[in-house]
């Protein structure tokens, strides 16, 4: 109302306040009224902003590269970069010129150049190996740069995200690694399969040992067996010998007995043929007559019976009748019986 406005500023935002060319307020956060037809107000913000970036650039060994990343800056002298661009406000609040908008360019071409300077002294392999380093260089030459110190602009950080060569350059460098990824491969598969051999091998030969060991358990088994076999062989040929030794000496007892006997029987026969011969001799010297009475003393009572009858028949003409009694009949009858 009447040229004056009231002005309400952030605590990111550096503000200043010219009359007549000088400046009569400047701070964060500030809060006032101004009369606009005398004054002008510039607002600096102060925060930081982050700004991506992906440019292509030469190395020395002449290989395209992108870059790609981010960098952070932050206006740490407002009054400076005032001096030096136009970030006046206009009566709606919005900016006077097209300056703030083109000051991410600015510091991207700072960005730019500095990483230029740096890949014109490194070969590609070199910059693929050395992101970080690279990005470090860079960040140290970004703060030193003029163009920025001039317009009081920190660099916060400056991150290098990716360095990615044309795509035939890529594979012409991956086809070695690639070729000695897929020899590692091989040799992986080689060893894998020697492994595998070998620990086939020691398998067939651990099986092999054990069937050793096991024939080895076998024949030991026979042979004990064809041993105690032997040894039983060994004592029943003992048994029969000693049972041929026991067999042949008991014929040979047999023998000697059988002998024994028979010489016993002979002297016993020639004893007997003796007392024959000598009673032979005896009686040839004796009548019948003799000899019946030399009997008699020892013959039985039938004996002596059968004499007298044998009597009675050589006398049988001299006598005349010769009777037989009931009762002599019944006791020779008897005797028999």
């Amino acid at each position: 109302m009447f040229g004056f406005n009231y002005v309400k500023s952030s605590p990111s935002n550096y503000v200043l306040q010219y009359r007549n060319g000088q400046i009569v307020r400047e701070g964060v956060g500030l809060a006032f009224f101004y009369f606009s037809a005398r004054s002008t107000l510039v607002s600096v913000p102060m925060n930081s902003v982050d700004v991506p970036f992906m440019f292509e650039e030469i190395t020395r060994d002449f290989q395209a590269v992108t870059l790609q990343g981010q960098v952070s800056y932050r206006i740490h002298q407002p009054r400076q970069l005032a001096e030096q661009q136009d970030f006046s406000l206009l009566a709606n609040g919005s900016y006077a010129s097209e300056d703030p908008q083109r000051l991410p360019v600015r510091v991207l071409n700072a960005v730019k150049a500095q990483f230029r300077t740096l890949l014109q002294e490194l070969d590609l392999r070199n910059v693929l190996q050395a992101t970080e380093r690279l990005s470090q260089s860079a960040k140290q030459g970004l703060s030193a740069a003029p163009s920025l110190i001039s317009l009081g602009i920190e660099i916060g950080a400056l991150s290098l995200l990716a360095v990615k060569p044309n795509p035939e350059t890529a594979r012409a460098l991956e086809a070695p690694m690639r070729e000695e990824i897929l020899k590692q491969a091989d040799d992986a598969t080689y060893v894998r399969r020697n492994a595998a051999i070998e620990q086939e091998r020691s398998v067939k030969e651990n099986e092999l040992r054990s069937e050793l060991l096991i024939e080895q358990k076998k024949r030991q088994v026979r042979e004990t067996q064809v041993e105690s076999e032997r040894v039983i062989l060994e004592k029943k040929q003992q048994i029969e010998v000693q049972e041929l030794a026991g067999k042949v000496q008991l014929e040979q007892q047999n023998g000697e007995l059988v002998q024994l006997q028979a010489e016993n029987q002979k002297r016993e026969a020639d004893v007997r043929a003796y007392g024959l011969q000598t009673t032979v001799d005896i009686l040839k010297e004796l009548d019948a007559k003799s000899l019946q009475a030399l009997m008699m003393g020892q013959a039985s009572p039938e004996m002596i019976m059968a004499l007298g009858f044998s009597n009675l028949a050589d006398n049988a003409a001299k006598i005349g009748e010769f009777n037989f009694s009931p009762d002599l009949l019944k006791q020779l009858a008897g005797r028999k019986a």
